[in-house]
């Protein structure tokens, strides 16, 4: 795939995903850290029905980490993982008030260095709470990726260094947001919805769903 190809992926993306963003909820960049870390293995639907009752009562570092481990599964137990996902938390509270005043810390290197942090959370909070043109790789964004052609890797790591490197500088803000909406809808892991596709011709799937007469038209996301 030449770059000519990737940067009008990117346009239409965008277009037809005109305002990209997590569909998890927050407000705040530790609820976002919170929510981002209860997300590994489940569904945004399920994190975001735990945290609504759960930031009502633990929206700060302090808060949560009174709570305890006990405390706080009984508003995450239905979550997958839930014991080691509380057991990381509260640390990681301990450790935003130890070391960082009880803020998110804005490097990667801090936030890698926290209980339950991983390269990708790291990439989603510095993104989306702080706006850095980071691109966190999930499985929907490996999928599409390795899928159209746009940024093939045999590994997440090899995905996230293409994706830096070919992604033009003015989708990088919104490109994991773009990327993910249009896996989770549209180019889904089972029956793919190439019928609905904006960027069929684009894509270099050999093994796309046949589109007869005008059926391509664009793709249907959420946000």
């Amino acid at each position: 795939m030449n770059q000519q190809k990737r940067r009008r992926i990117f346009e239409r993306l965008a277009e037809a995903i005109p305002n990209p963003a997590t569909e998890l909820k927050y407000r705040t960049p530790f609820e976002l850290l919170v929510a981002v870390v209860l997300s590994a293995q489940a569904t945004d639907k399920s994190v975001n029905k735990a945290t609504a009752e759960l930031f009502r009562v633990a929206d700060t570092p302090e808060k949560m980490l009174a709570l305890g481990e006990e405390g706080l599964k009984r508003y995450i137990r239905r979550i997958g993982l839930y014991n080691t996902k509380a057991r990381n938390l509260i640390a990681l509270c301990r450790q935003l008030l130890e070391k960082h005043g009880g803020r998110v810390p804005r490097s990667r290197r801090d936030l890698e260095a926290l209980p339950g942090v991983g390269r990708k959370t790291a990439n989603v909070i510095l993104n989306t709470a702080f706006g850095e043109p980071t691109i966190a790789v999930d499985t929907h964004i490996f999928r599409v990726c390795n899928r159209t052609g746009l940024a093939p890797g045999k590994t997440v790591r090899q995905v996230e260094e293409k994706l830096e490197r070919y992604t033009p500088e003015e989708f990088k803000k919104d490109a994991h947001h773009l990327l993910i909406l249009h896996g989770r809808y549209v180019c889904t892991a089972r029956n793919p919805k190439c019928e609905r596709c904006v960027i069929r011709d684009l894509c270099e799937y050999p093994r796309k769903k046949p589109v007869s007469g005008r059926a391509q038209g664009r793709s249907q996301v959420a946000g």
